[in-house]
């Protein structure tokens, strides 16, 4: 479920590069968030179901 987050937000990330600069900061911000969140998981080495 996680990785399925984080591929939804990289995708609204890069729609909000084509769709123009109002809402790419929150997107960007989202995304930067749900990599690091990945990373931790990573880190941490746990399974997803």
């Amino acid at each position: 479920m996680l990785w399925t987050i984080a591929v939804i937000l990289i995708v609204l990330w890069l729609l909000g590069f084509v769709a123009g600069y109002t809402m790419g900061g929150l997107i960007h911000i989202l995304l930067v968030i749900a990599i690091i969140v990945v990373l931790v998981r990573v880190i941490q080495g746990r399974k997803v179901l």
